[in-house]
């Protein structure tokens, strides 16, 4: 995410951009007049008997300690425990999630010798304490301002939570920004000239299409002068159309290819289902596999997914190929081309962004619908 050129905070000292993301999150700034990011960070955290480890450190030690790894936090953030996505997603999770108080989703881990609770916000708040720290040892200034983007569906009180999360970690969010908005500006479309046929002062119709870990936002946006009037400096950003999905995403590409995986395993093996479904590390371990499967695929057109002991020492090996790996997310895809198909039912675009890591697999599809029927 750029920062504007305006990256003073309230306090004075520097304001940085943050994406808290589902699966990856990263901060970005502005030094010697220049923005800069950092590399992307797994929104990931890890509590061990006695340290707390946060992204890659998290990251890396999750195979050996699953129940106490937690990951895709944002899914349960500003969401209640009785929530079908929540109880779906539980299913999928190695960590323990209990109902608090007021139906709130708890996250149960043993660290330091004990058994302890956090609510998905406190989680978060790791997260973005890691970000500000690796800010501030770049920068070399304390920061206390930022920008926080969350997804273009999300309710009040997913985006309280995310001023909840921000407050715990110290930080004070002087906006929160639609993903989609975010992008444009990422992307510099505020500054694509505008139809030649306006004379500078109609605004441009922007598709973004952002497929990221865990959430889905296509947005019309209508990218302009204020007023029509083509000697003003700024660009105002009106959303013409939204949809989208809080819980469709790269994450969700990764649990159909372990379902799979699962059945091929116990179809193959002749093993027991609840048996396999409760071994933790081995559900973790395939699932990193799967993950890398995934990415391997936006430019090859097979792979393998390998896992040595996977279960009862047995290991596990399947072929998956790119027309396979569309097969079992052609519900997903179909939700993708859905989204588009609403937001361009009575619009026509000038230009299309695809943000997000997702957006890398290719799906015919959904190229299918981004071009002639609505350019």
């Amino acid at each position: 995410m750029a920062a504007s050129n305006n990256t003073k905070g309230g306090g004075g000292g520097p304001a940085i951009g943050v994406d808290l993301g589902t699966t990856y999150s990263c901060v970005a700034g502005r030094r010697h007049n220049r923005s800069e990011g950092s590399r992307l960070t797994p929104s990931c955290v890890a509590f061990t008997a006695a340290d707390r480890f946060v992204g890659d450190a998290a990251e890396n030690q999750a195979a050996l300690n699953p129940t106490n790894t937690i990951f895709e936090a944002k899914r349960l953030i500003g969401r209640r425990f009785s929530d079908k996505s929540v109880q779906e997603d539980i299913k999928l999770w190695p960590f323990k999630v209990v109902a608090g108080p007021d139906d709130r989703p708890t996250i149960v881990v043993q660290h330091e010798g004990k058994e302890m609770q956090f609510v998905p916000e406190e989680i978060s708040a790791m997260v973005l304490s890691k970000l500000r720290d690796a800010a501030v040892a770049y920068l070399g200034e304390p920061v206390t301002d930022a920008v926080i983007t969350v997804p273009v569906y999300f309710n009040n009180a997913q985006r309280e939570a995310t001023l909840d999360a921000a407050a715990i970690a110290g930080l004070n969010v002087m906006r929160i920004i639609n993903e989609p908005s975010a992008a444009a500006f990422a992307y510099g479309l505020d500054k694509m000239p505008p139809p030649a046929a306006s004379g500078g002062a109609a605004g441009r119709m922007v598709l973004i299409f952002d497929l990221g870990g865990g959430t889905l936002d296509v947005s019309l946006l209508n990218i302009g002068r204020p007023g029509n009037n083509s000697n003003s400096g700024s660009f105002e950003f009106e959303v013409k159309a939204v949809a989208g999905d809080t819980h469709l995403g790269g994450a969700d590409l990764d649990n159909a290819m372990v379902k799979h995986c699962i059945n091929e395993f116990i179809r193959k093996h002749d093993a027991a289902d609840e048996g396999i479904w409760s071994n933790q590390k081995a559900i973790r371990r395939l699932r990193t596999a799967c993950e890398r499967a995934k990415r391997l695929l936006s430019f090859t057109a097979q792979t393998s997914i390998e896992v040595d002991s996977l279960h009862d020492g047995v290991d596990f090996c399947a072929k998956m190929s790119r027309s396979r790996f569309e097969e079992l997310n052609k519900e997903l895809f179909g939700k993708c081309v859905k989204a588009v198909e609403k937001c361009l039912e009575d619009a026509k675009m000038d230009k299309k962004c695809l943000v997000g890591g997702s957006t890398r697999i290719p799906d015919h599809r959904i190229e299918v619908v981004l071009v002639d029927d609505h350019t």
